[in-house]
């Protein structure tokens, strides 16, 4: 074989689509974007919009409540547990907890703890760690000679380790008397300043009379 005969198998490489490229290319007058108009174009998105009237996920009622702060727990029913068990994916032999319980394959997921619900049948005996149990799967395993602990799930120990972080301000007692406020002493008051007597003005001395001259005698 040689560099030049060389191929690539038969079907490996698509040719591309190639738009635009008149009405004998099989994608004439619209590149294949049906009609024009709004449609036609890149990035507009029409999903729910009727005409500009009130769309109808707008005109429904809305009923119930959804609480932002809810935990979503993995479920694992007593009948599951047994399966695995029997399966040998799981041992009856010390703690089954979260971490047990994905090595065995049985929680996929990230969750904020496991659940323990009472469909199927248990016969082994188990020491489980959940986050929460149902009373009937409570006495099942019980029942079987097990043991369940419920703990706190990791969600609630980092409220609790946040909470213990703040610094507590202490609470003010009712016995205890309200401290009143100093009373700022009053300024004193600054002698006023006496007006200072005016100076009289002294009389002035009478104009003397000057003396008329008299009329030369013409001779």
């Amino acid at each position: 074989m040689k560099l030049n005969e060389i191929r690539d198998n038969p079907g490996a490489g698509k040719t591309r689509k190639r738009v635009g490229r008149g009405l004998g290319s099989g994608t004439g007058n619209t590149a294949g974007r049906g009609h024009k108009g709004q449609k036609s174009r890149s990035g507009v998105s029409l999903l729910g919009f009727e005409g500009g009237q009130m769309p109808l996920y707008r005109r429904l009622p809305k009923r119930g409540f959804k609480n932002p702060f809810g935990k979503d727990f993995a479920e694992i029913n007593l009948g599951r547990l047994q399966k695995a068990v029997d399966s040998k994916k799981l041992k009856s032999t010390g703690i089954v907890n979260e971490e047990t319980l994905r090595a065995a394959g049985l929680i996929k997921g990230r969750y904020d703890g496991v659940k323990l619900l009472a469909k199927g049948d248990l016969k082994a005996k188990l020491n489980l760690e959940v986050n929460g149990a149902s009373k009937a799967a409570l006495a099942a395993v019980e029942k079987s000679g097990g043991k369940v602990a419920i703990i706190a799930s990791a969600v609630k120990e980092e409220a609790k380790t946040k909470k213990e972080a703040k610094p507590k301000q202490e609470a003010k007692t009712k016995d205890e008397p309200k401290a009143k406020p100093e009373a700022k002493p009053e300024p004193k008051a600054e002698p006023k300043a006496e007006p200072k007597a005016e100076p009289k003005a002294e009389p002035k001395a009478k104009a003397k009379a000057k003396p008329t001259a008299k009329p030369k005698d013409e001779g």
